[in-house]
């Protein structure tokens, strides 16, 4: 019998899918689904209100978030399929931010001394799922799941971002990475579209202990 994988993350821009498709494999596999802890971030509403004053502080939260997830994970005896992951707040959102003068020198700098410190402590999934969407999508699936708060996000910050996953992408040399485009595909209504997807992560599953 094979062993079991145990840390699956999928990661992705804003709206591309990944909190839907977690919990239909974590039910599909009788995986446990660790979800992003996006309704419980105190600075988030403000976040996108105002994004240069509560930049850091909308990352550093989620950024522990992430630390108590993989550290969750690892003490689990089930596999867990994690929506986002530890590297995409750095290396995506945060960058990001920085970038675009969301977040200060001196404030960016912190936050780099911080993560360099936990990521010691991390192991980088079994699995990495990508889910690579096009603006059109993000913007439109956004729209759909209603979250108030988000209608502030503008369509130039999804761009950016978007650059920075596909730069990090491209790059990724931790573990095993599966890329899907999901812009075609609706993994919710058909069935189909689920399936395939299951299939490919079969697929890597089975090449991973091969």
């Amino acid at each position: 019998m094979k062993p079991l994988p145990k840390h699956i993350a999928i990661c992705g821009n804003i709206g591309s899918g990944k909190t839907t498709l977690a919990l239909k494999l974590g039910k599909h596999y009788g995986w446990e689904a660790l979800i992003e802890a996006v309704d419980n971030n105190p600075y988030l509403r403000d976040f996108y209100e105002d994004m240069p004053r509560w930049a850091f502080h909308v990352q550093i939260f989620f950024l522990n978030s992430r630390f108590r997830q993989v550290n969750e994970i690892r003490a689990s005896e089930k596999t867990t399929v994690q929506d986002r992951t530890i590297y995409e707040d750095a290396y995506i959102f945060a960058a990001n931010l920085h970038k675009s003068a969301f977040i200060s020198d001196r404030d960016y700098q912190s936050y780099q001394d911080i993560f360099n410190s936990m990521i010691k402590f991390v192991q980088p999934p079994d699995l990495l799922i990508y889910l690579k969407a096009d603006i059109p999508k993000l913007v439109r699936q956004i729209e759909k799941r209603g979250r108030d708060y988000e209608y502030a996000i503008r369509i130039d910050y999804l761009k950016n971002l978007n650059q920075h996953y596909e730069n990090w992408i491209a790059n990724y040399k931790l573990g095993k990475l599966l890329v899907i485009d999901v812009n075609d595909l609706d993994f919710v209504e058909r069935i189909d579209d689920f399936s395939f997807i299951v299939n490919k992560i079969d697929l890597e599953l089975n090449n991973l202990f091969s």
